[in-house]
């Protein structure tokens, strides 16, 4: 059993050339938010697959705060061995620098892609006392009450708060903006009916959907989303060009030697490709999607200038 166990170890261990980069103690993944939510579940999704294959613990930590920068300001002044790497979630990575502009943080030049992980449509739910069916019925139910229905956010710039208001200056309707510190505050104040819509993703809140505590009224997919097929998409609802997929990616401090991010995107290229982890992703809600470095510099520059047009036409501030 033990000769069989050590073989089995070393066929898991990917063969390496002679002056590769090899981690010598556990490498930690930055959360920039708490545990529970789409960032905490992508970096847990390839954390146990990369220890096994780098054969060095990969621990995530979770580090909220601020709308995900104490997590993002840590992984940007961490040191650049490649012992400290982050989940980043496009809502933080793309709505900061919309809002608060790049003076402190700028995710395209503080970071090193090492590709992405996940991406997702967001679905847009009420709670089931809101008397409406559809994405229709609400914006019709909206504009008879402006200012009488909360949304929530994970802060100022998150993505669920651009999203909102980009829906709001879609259709006309006003809602009252409800910031929180994380999904799972925000998901109790949902299902009390403090809170009447909520745009998220999929994985935190499928569990509520199903058994009628929440109800979505459609997914800002061109396509229904496979996890929940009676929901209708974003172009049966009436909206289109609502670029509000939500997308994780893992990156390294930018000074990252070239070696380092080289092993690393290999590692989670081949994590990424497993079955099981794309099974898991898949039961969740969310889709494993790779997309190289440069392709995640790309999407963030594209979606900084997109969000960046939204902030100015909503005349939202920073805090």
């Amino acid at each position: 059993m033990r000769r069989r166990g050590l073989l089995g170890a070393l066929l898991a261990t990917p063969a390496l050339a002679q002056g590769e980069w090899r981690p010598d103690r556990p490498i930690t993944i930055i959360v920039p938010s708490p545990a529970g939510g789409g960032t905490d579940f992508s970096a847990r999704l390839v954390s146990e697959p990369l220890s096994q294959r780098l054969g060095v613990p990969v621990v995530v930590e979770n580090r909220s705060g601020g709308n995900n920068m104490v997590g993002m300001l840590a992984t940007k002044r961490a040191r650049a061995d490649g012992h400290t790497l982050m989940v980043g979630y496009s809502g933080a990575m793309t709505g900061h620098p919309a809002v608060m502009g790049t003076a402190e943080l700028d995710p395209v030049q503080d970071y090193a892609p090492i590709g992405q992980i996940t991406d997702t449509a967001q679905v847009m739910m009420v709670h089931p006392s809101v008397p409406v069916q559809s994405m229709q019925e609400f914006v019709a139910y909206a504009k008879t009450r402006p200012g009488q229905l909360n949304y929530a956010s994970a802060g100022n710039g998150s993505l669920h708060h651009l999203g909102t208001e980009l829906l709001k200056l879609r259709t006309g309707i006003d809602l009252v903006h409800i910031p929180y510190r994380g999904t799972g505050e925000t998901i109790s104040d949902l299902l009390s009916g403090r809170i009447q819509f909520y745009m998220n993703s999929p994985p935190p809140v499928i569990p509520f959907i199903r058994d009628n505590r929440l109800r979505a009224l459609c997914t800002t997919g061109l396509q229904r989303h496979p996890a929940m097929p009676d929901v209708p998409s974003l172009t049966e609802a009436g909206l289109s060009d609502f670029p509000v997929n939500v997308w994780y990616a893992l990156y390294a401090p930018a000074r990252t030697p070239e070696a380092v991010q080289t092993r690393l995107n290999r590692e989670l290229q081949a994590v990424l490709a497993q079955p099981a982890v794309q099974q898991r992703a898949a039961d969740s809600g969310t889709f494993v999607i790779y997309t190289s470095p440069a392709t995640v510099t790309a999407r963030l520059r594209q979606e900084i200038t997109a969000w960046t047009e939204v902030v100015r036409a909503a005349g939202i501030k920073p805090d």
